[in-house]
């Protein structure tokens, strides 16, 4: 429900969107998910990039469970460009248990946005050890872009607007999947 961060299109020589959970990596060009990450430094989506936009909600993707504090979610995998472009967009009736984690392709400035997204949801921006940096509401079809404070984002998980409220998480608290940390288990075949 991202689509993907600004900075990383400022950053990269090519421009590239993404989407987190309704808020939100390509080969050559990078995209990552929420409902629609803006474009760096403006809130208009790339011109180049506009065949990528996606027009309808993508279908459920692989999920993992993730541990989020004392809770438990079964959470949508963003993984593929498409998939972190996508993100939650176009979806509705987005329950408590819904939930999408998205890999970044580095550890960056997040920014994501809720492009075609037409319900609200939250954010945590997370960092290469999974502990948890950031938490923010992304507000429904707002196209301009909620930064993150830290460069150091490699995680944003998506949720229903108010779920890391209503479950007591909040900065500081660690995410792990099934399989270990984070960086286990998305990051440790790359190194």
């Amino acid at each position: 429900m991202v689509e993907m961060e600004r900075s990383l299109r400022q950053n990269s020589p090519m421009k590239t969107k993404q989407s987190l959970a309704c808020a939100c990596l390509a080969a050559a060009t990078i995209i990552v998910a929420g409902c629609n990450p803006g474009a760096n430094g403006s809130s208009s989506p790339d011109t180049t990039m506009k065949h990528w936009e996606p027009t309808q909600a993508q279908p459920k993707l692989q999920t993992m469970k993730i541990y989020v504090g004392p809770e438990t979610l079964d959470s949508e995998l963003a993984l593929t460009p498409r998939e972190i472009q996508t993100g939650m967009m176009f979806r509705t009736n987005i329950q408590d248990s819904d939930s999408m984690l998205f890999l970044l392709p580095y550890p960056m400035r997040a920014d994501f946005w809720m492009k075609n997204c037409p319900e609200s949801i939250s954010a945590a921006y997370i960092n290469t050890d999974g502990v948890i940096e950031e938490i923010h509401h992304l507000e429904h079809d707002d196209t301009n872009g909620v930064f993150s404070a830290s460069d150091d984002i490699r995680f944003v998980l998506e949720t229903s607007d108010g779920w890391f409220s209503r479950h007591h998480i909040n900065p500081g608290n660690v995410i792990q999947t099934e399989h270990g940390s984070l960086a286990d288990t998305f990051l440790k075949a790359a190194h």
